[in-house]
């Protein structure tokens, strides 16, 4: 979606998730055993800029109750994102595509 020269994939509106489910929400490490699933994943970025830079990110624990997600990485290159959010899950001792790690990623630019 493009709007006044920013360009959004997979926008919240789009994406049924009520941000009002996280208010209190537990925050849980990417490593944490009872993270079974990361349902969104925002990324934000300039255009020319080499970078994304994580905005947010949270998913279901065990009991399928909404969290928030602690990643050990705050920014990401634009180039090969996918085996990089793939080496991050990996060095957390995670199957970040398992997860849905690369399903839940969402960038505006």
């Amino acid at each position: 979606m493009t709007n006044y020269g920013h360009h959004e994939t997979s926008p919240l509106a789009e994406s049924g998730i009520d941000h009002a489910d996280l208010a209190g929400a537990e925050t849980l490490a990417l490593e944490d055993p009872r993270l079974v699933k990361v349902t969104r994943l925002r990324l934000l970025s300039e255009p020319g800029t080499p970078f994304w830079d994580l905005s947010y990110c949270y998913g279901l624990d065990v009991d399928g109750k909404p969290v928030w997600v602690d990643l050990p990485r705050y920014q990401f290159p634009k180039r090969n994102l996918s085996r990089a959010l793939v080496d991050m899950a990996r060095e957390a001792g995670r199957y970040g595509k398992g997860m849905g790690l690369l399903d839940a990623v969402s960038t505006l630019n």
